[in-house]
């Protein structure tokens, strides 16, 4: 059994340009970021998808909306995919922070999961809710349009989170967690980051593929 899945981040948002930490957060895309979108849903009209999922979170929703309507299918959430809550951090930028809790921001930067901002969620219990999500659609809970059904064939796109998505891939892969900043410094706006995991084993195939017209799907 095996699952083909392209997680990609959500389009550029409103607190993008001044780093602003963005988790439990409602907030709104930019222009920039509707336009990485309909490139996006471009794509995703010749990539063959068999299912589109979304975190419920509106910079999600706005994003993933375009491609599940190009590729003939519906839009599913689950809320698993939502981001890691960041606490105090909400809404700051590091300088911001820094000023107003050092001793915080210092032990977050050496270990931001054993010393996750206070008020936030561990992202441990993150690392596991999407791991759940995962082994649902590949078993099959989950991936029909009331909850259950048989395990879907092709490519999966999962709109969701950056700080989510690398933790999912650190713990994939056997990483630790507390390294996820460093091994993924950084995932693109609405570039693709494809896996496939056979009999529980995971390969990651593409990672930060951008999506421009005429690429192949």
């Amino acid at each position: 059994m095996s699952l083909n899945v392209i997680f990609v981040r959500h389009g550029e948002t409103l607190w993008h340009g001044e780093n602003r930490y963005a988790g439990a957060t409602d907030i709104d895309l930019t222009d920039h970021g509707r336009a990485q979108a309909a490139a996006l849903a471009d794509w995703a009209e010749r990539a063959r998808l068999s299912a589109v999922w979304s975190s419920p979170m509106l910079r999600c929703r706005q994003t993933a909306a375009g491609s599940a309507a190009r590729a003939g299918l519906p839009l599913r959430f689950d809320e698993r995919l939502r981001e890691l809550d960041f606490g105090v951090a909400e809404g700051l930028t590091r300088a911001e922070m820094r000023e107003r809790m050092p001793d915080a921001v210092a032990s977050f930067e050496s270990d931001p999961v054993a010393h996750h901002f206070p008020g936030g969620e561990d992202p441990a219990a993150v690392a596991e809710r999407y791991a759940a999500f995962l082994t649902d659609l590949r078993t099959g809970r989950g991936a029909g349009a009331e909850g259950d059904g048989p395990p879907p064939d092709g490519r999966i796109l999962v709109v969701a989170h950056s700080t989510a998505i690398r933790l999912t891939l650190c713990r994939l892969f056997g990483l630790p967690l507390r390294d996820y900043r460093r091994v993924f410094p950084h995932l693109a706006n609405c570039a693709l980051n494809e896996l496939v995991v056979r009999d529980g084993t995971p390969s990651l195939l593409t990672l930060n593929r951008s999506v421009t017209p005429g690429d192949p799907a």
